[in-house]
């Protein structure tokens, strides 16, 4: 085991164009997952414990920000994964900068929208506009450790040993079912007038965090 990790700090992975997609879906997937249920434990404490929180605007248990971060995060560092201290910073970075533009596009330019507010959080030390936080950013920071050394190893070792075409098949159709759901509740709902997720999740008693 410490052999392939010491080749994985080391050496580049020399995998194929389909396989590198395959993983690349993985990371969307997966981080999208993390940050569904960070946010729904966070806001259960920030609630007070009184209540649980549907978090997200997708049917699934996914939050799209944090794919794109985990992105980000893997382009940018992986090739400082010798240096745990500097794949840290530049995940608080790159994601700081990432959560403040995200909300404060989306409150400039519609209507004061937000999905997230700091001024309403608890442990919001340091909080710019509601848009970013010294702890949002901390935890981006340890959330880039934990992708650089603990997921992506894990799933380099899986694209190794499992039949390439399972492992494609499997991640990239979960990755477009994420995406279609996204899209759909983002675009298609609007478009045509359908019920989204968060209306269809209103009408069986769950709860959304009110901004």
């Amino acid at each position: 085991m410490k052999e392939k990790y010491n080749k994985y700090i080391n050496e580049n992975p020399n995998f194929d164009k389909a396989t590198t997609i395959g993983i690349i879906c993985s990371i969307i997937v997966i981080s999208g997952i993390f940050g569904f249920w960070f946010e729904f434990i966070f806001y259960y404490f920030n609630g007070g414990m009184q209540h649980l929180y549907w978090r997200g605007g997708n049917f699934l248990p996914w939050i799209n920000i944090y794919a794109y971060g985990a992105l980000f995060i893997y382009f940018l560092t992986f090739k400082y994964r010798k240096n745990p201290l500097k794949v840290f910073l530049i995940s608080m970075l790159i994601c700081g900068i990432l959560e403040f533009a995200s909300g404060y596009v989306m409150y400039t330019f519609f209507d004061g929208w937000r999905c997230w507010d700091y001024n309403k959080e608890i442990l919001n030390f340091g909080n710019i506009g509601g848009f970013v936080c010294f702890r949002s950013v901390s935890f981006f920071g340890l959330a880039g450790l934990l992708l650089i050394y603990v997921i992506i190893p894990l799933l380099f070792e899986i694209a190794r040993k499992m039949n390439k075409k399972v492992f494609l098949t499997i991640s990239i159709t979960l990755c477009v079912i994420f995406i279609i759901d996204e899209l759909y509740n983002l675009i298609f709902s609007r478009l045509f007038h359908t019920p989204r997720a968060r209306d269809v999740y209103e009408k069986l008693g769950f709860n959304f965090v009110k901004f």
